[in-house]
C-alpha cells in the first residue's frame, strides 16, 4: 500500500490516542430510566457510532468513481445505531433498533443516489429498522412473586428479530467484538433472504440449567436471482426462493462457568477481564427450496439451504487480580450447503462500484475493490484469540492485541483460501470508548488453466473509533 496513506492513518491514530487524558465518567447502567423504585420496570437506550478510517489495496483492475485505482484511503461509517427496549412488567419486553451501515465517500448512499449533488453517490443513506420484536415471559428468569431465580425459564417472542442460529457470533453484539469486526461468514444470508441479518419470525429462548438455547421459525425475505450455467462448473445455485418456505434455526450452548445474560440476543466478543466464561455450542439453519440452479439442457432444479455450525468460546482472567489480565479465544466450524457450487462475493464498505473498462489484465474472480469470496457451499473454519495486557498506571487505559484466521474451502473455487487479521484494541474506557487498528490480508482468485486459484494477496489497513452510551 502507498506509504502516504498509512502515514496519514497512523497520524490520526496517535492524535486520538493522545486524547485519552480527557477521561470519561463511569458508565454504570448507561442511559436507563427506571419506572419503579426497584428498577424492575425501565426503559433503556443504547447509542453507538463506529467510524472507520482505511487504506485499501484494491483487487486488480478496480475503478473508483470512474477513476482507475490501486489504492484508496477513506473515512466512513461502519455503523450508526440507536436501540431502545422496555421492561414494563416482569413478563413483557418490547425492543426497537434502527440506524445505518456502510456509508463511504462513494458508496452506501440512499437507494438511487448517484452522480453529484444533494443525492450524489454515497450520500444520505436510508435509516431502517434492524430489530423490532415483542416478548412474553412464560417462565421468567426471576419469579415475580418470590423474587427468586428460576433454574429453568422460557420466553416467547415475535417480530423482526436477531435470535439467530448457526453459531455464537451469528448473534454477535457489534459493540464488543474482539477483532475490529465479525468475519461476516457468520452472517451467510446477509441482505439476501434476510434484512441485515434479521428475518420476521416467532422465537423461543431460555435456559435449562446451564444449557442456553434459542429456536425460531421465520419467513425468509423473497429472492429471485436468475440462475445461469457456469462454463467451468455447470450448475451454480443462486438465491431464488419464490414464495419462501419456512426457515427453522436454533443455537444451543452449554455454559460451564459464569452464566451469560440472555435478556437480549447480542453475544459478547470479549469481556475485557470481567467474566470467567467457557462455552461449547452448536446451531443450524434450514430452508427448503431456498436456491435454484440451471443445467446446460435448461432444466431447473431447486435446492435446500442447510447451514451448520459448531463452536467453542473462552474468556478467562489470568494472573493476579490486580493486573486483571485475560485471554479470549473463539473457534467455529461451519458446513454450508446452499446447493451446487453456490458462491457469493462481498466487500465490506466497498468504495468501488466496478472495474476500469480500459483495464486489459486479468480480472479477479471475486470482483473489484475489496471484494472477497464471502460464503459458498463448502466448509469454513474461523478462529480468533486475544490477550488483555496488565493494567498500567491508568486503570482505564488498556491494550489487547489479537489475531484471527479464516480458512474457506468452497466447491466453486479450486483452491482453499486463507484470510488473516491482526491488530489491537486500545481501551480508553472499556468498549464504551476504544480505538482499534487492524491489518487484514485476503487472497485474490483468478481463472488459470480452467481452474479458479489463488494468485497473490491484497491488504487493508483499518482504524476504528468507537463510542457507545
Amino acid at each position: 500500500m502507498r506509504l502516504r496513506h498509512h502515514a496519514f492513518l497512523y497520524a490520526l491514530l496517535f492524535t486520538a490516542f493522545a486524547a485519552h487524558s480527557q477521561g470519561s465518567e463511569t458508565y454504570n447502567s448507561g442511559v436507563k430510566v427506571n419506572l419503579d423504585p426497584e428498577g424492575n420496570k425501565y426503559v433503556r437506550f443504547i447509542i453507538w457510532n463506529q467510524i472507520w478510517m482505511r487504506s485499501i489495496q484494491h483487487n486488480d483492475g478496480t475503478a473508483v468513481n470512474g477513476v482507475p485505482s490501486n489504492n484508496t484511503w477513506d473515512i466512513g461509517a461502519r455503523r450508526l445505531r440507536f436501540l431502545a427496549y422496555a421492561q414494563i412488567t416482569p413478563r413483557y419486553l418490547v425492543l426497537t433498533h434502527f440506524g445505518i451501515n456502510n456509508q463511504s465517500f462513494a458508496t452506501g448512499g440512499a437507494s438511487g443516489s448517484s452522480g453529484t449533488g444533494g443525492y450524489g453517490a454515497g450520500k444520505k443513506p436510508g435509516i431502517f429498522f434492524h430489530d423490532v420484536w415483542n416478548e412474553y415471559a412464560i417462565v421468567p428468569a426471576v419469579d415475580p412473586e418470590t423474587k427468586t431465580p428460576n433454574k429453568y425459564n422460557v420466553y416467547l417472542g415475535a417480530g423482526l428479530h436477531y435470535w439467530w442460529g448457526i453459531s455464537r457470533i451469528s448473534s454477535a453484539s457489534t459493540l464488543n467484538f474482539l477483532a475490529i469486526d465479525a468475519p461476516v461468514v457468520n452472517w451467510p444470508l446477509v441482505d439476501l433472504s434476510d434484512q441485515f441479518v434479521r428475518q420476521f419470525g416467532v422465537y423461543t429462548k431460555g435456559r435449562l440449567g446451564k444449557l442456553n438455547y434459542n429456536f425460531s421459525v421465520n419467513k425468509p425475505f423473497a429472492t429471485n436471482l436468475t440462475p445461469a450455467v457456469d462454463p467451468l462448473k455447470g450448475r451454480v445455485a443462486v438465491d431464488n426462493n419464490g414464495d419462501a418456505k419456512p426457515a427453522v434455526q436454533g443455537y444451543f450452548d452449554y455454559q460451564f462457568l459464569d452464566q451469560e445474560s440472555n435478556v437480549l440476543p447480542y453475544r459478547v466478543g470479549t469481556y475485557v477481564g470481567t467474566k470467567k466464561v467457557f462455552n461449547i455450542g452448536a446451531g443450524f439453519y434450514h430452508n427448503n427450496n431456498g436456491t435454484r440452479s440451471l443445467d446446460a439442457a435448461g432444466d431447473l432444479q431447486r435446492h435446500n439451504i442447510t447451514l451448520i455450525g459448531v463452536d467453542v468460546f473462552a474468556d478467562m482472567p489470568i494472573g493476579s487480580k490486580e493486573k486483571n489480565m485475560a485471554i479470549t479465544a473463539y473457534g467455529v466450524y461451519y458446513n454450508y450447503d446452499f446447493g451446487p457450487n453456490y458462491i457469493r462475493h462481498v466487500g465490506i464498505m466497498n468504495p468501488a462500484a466496478g472495474f476500469d473498462p480500459n483495464y486489459t489484465g486479468p480480472r479477479s474472480v471475486q470482483g473489484f475493490g475489496n471484494n472477497r469470496p464471502f460464503v459458498g457451499t463448502g466448509n469454513i473454519i474461523y478462529a480468533q484469540a486475544g490477550l488483555l495486557l496488565p493494567k498500567g498506571i491508568s486503570g482505564k487505559l488498556r491494550l489487547q492485541p489479537f489475531g484471527a484466521f479464516t480458512l474457506k474451502d468452497f466447491e466453486y473455487l479450486d483452491e482453499t483460501g486463507s484470510y488473516i487479521d491482526f491488530g489491537a484494541n486500545i481501551f480508553l474506557d472499556g468498549h464504551h470508548a476504544k480505538i482499534t487498528p487492524q491489518y487484514s490480508i485476503r487472497p485474490q482468485y483468478f481463472t488459470q488453466n480452467d481452474r479458479r486459484v489463488v494468485d497473490g494477496n491484497k491488504g487493508e489497513f483499518m482504524i476504528q473509533l468507537q463510542v457507545y452510551l
